[in-house]
């Protein structure tokens, strides 16, 4: 999982920005809500422009050099800050597998072009290239031995040099860099809202039509009974046409194209579903950013999304501005986050106060007791 991620130089974040999901606590309630002493489900709170979204697309930036993933290209323009006098926006993440450590640094000028990169596993140093210095790479990999080091005007991740290009042998440290590998493979990011805006998963693009993956994958009904679940009382069925299938809602008989009338709040709830029969499979997703998950969503169907994300296998942080959801009741106080232009911390490290089950964080929150 990851565990810690730090970003400087890119978009808003000019100076060093640090998202920190070691710092838990011995909270009894929402267990599930940890692994391995991990915040492995985190909401994250901010105000409007304060860089939510640019934390997500900092924290996906690697999906670009390290896989063949849709990796959203809009969202990455003016990607240097803009009053930063370094050329280079800098990160790096660490990751958790088991009892091993995986610290993955690396910098860039721009969105498809690296500057320098290293990868420490368990605190030893496997990779390492400067290209501000020499093209001559760092590889200590069995079996990666026979791999040429000097890399000329090639601007390829060395990750994925060696990822592609050698047979690795199997021992501790090999695993570990495969862990990371396939934990980057799993990564997605998604706007919850009515456009298909995402990064990540390489068999989709923007423009899958969701009501023609919904029929084809034959879980029509499942919909159905997911909208009824969220109090959208209504019945829905497939309709053939000469392009793709679409759904309707049925009315008497009648047939209404479902994109024709669904309320905004509906059409997010289809996109929130087309993604939602991704990322339950434990074995192709790692870790899910929801930007803006519950745009247009009364409270009590933010509280029903959120379940649904807090029992997923995969490590799961969402972006909101619904202080309804801040309760003990859904999390606990150190996997909830407030965010400002120069530093994000837990609620429980935003305050003095030792915070139970039966505190009401919201209206804490409200009150001002949390300080960042």
């Amino acid at each position: 999982m990851l565990a810690k991620f730090e970003v400087s130089n890119f978009k808003n974040f000019a100076q060093t920005f640090t998202l920190d999901f070691t710092k838990t606590k011995q909270y009894a309630f929402n267990s599930e809500c940890v692994t391995d002493k991990l915040v492995s489900k985190a909401l994250i709170y901010g105000p409007n422009g304060i860089g939510k979204s640019n934390l997500g697309y900092a924290l996906f930036d690697l999906i670009s050099h390290l896989t063949t993933h849709h990796t959203g290209t809009r969202s990455y323009k003016h990607y240097l800050n803009a009053l930063s006098d370094s050329h280079v926006a800098e990160f790096c993440y660490q990751f958790k597998f088991d009892n091993h450590t995986v610290e993955y640094r690396y910098g860039k000028s721009s969105k498809r072009t690296l500057v320098y990169e290293t990868l420490y596993i368990n605190g030893v140093s496997c990779l390492a290239i400067d290209r501000r210095i020499s093209s001559v790479a760092e590889i200590h990999f069995e079996g990666a031995e026979s791999l040429k080091n000097d890399l000329g005007e090639s601007k390829i991740s060395l990750v994925s040099y060696v990822k592609n290009n050698a047979v690795l042998l199997s021992n501790e440290v090999n695993t570990c860099f495969n862990r990371f590998i396939k934990f980057v493979d799993g990564m997605l990011f998604f706007r919850s809202l009515d456009k298909n805006k995402f990064i990540g998963l390489n068999e989709l693009n923007e423009d899958n039509n969701i009501g023609a993956d919904i029929i084809t994958s034959g879980k029509l009904a499942d919909f159905q009974q997911f909208l009824n679940d969220a109090n959208i009382d209504c019945e829905l069925t497939a309709v053939e046409s000469s392009d793709e299938p679409y759904i309707a809602f049925v009315f008497d008989g009648k047939q209404i194209p479902f994109y024709d009338i669904a309320s905004t709040g509906t059409r997010s709830l289809a996109l929130f579903y087309y993604w939602m029969q991704r990322f339950e499979d434990v074995s192709s997703v790692s870790f899910v950013f929801v930007d803006e998950f519950d745009a247009s969503y009364h409270h009590s169907l933010s509280e029903l999304i959120i379940k649904r994300l807090r029992n997923i296998h995969a490590q799961v942080v969402i972006t909101t501005h619904n202080t309804s959801v801040m309760t003990n009741d859904l999390l606990r106080p150190d996997c909830y986050f407030l965010m400002t232009g120069h530093e994000i911390k837990a609620l429980a490290d935003c305050t003095r106060k030792e915070l139970e089950f039966a505190h009401n964080i919201e209206k804490m929150y409200k009150a001002g007791a949390f300080d960042v």
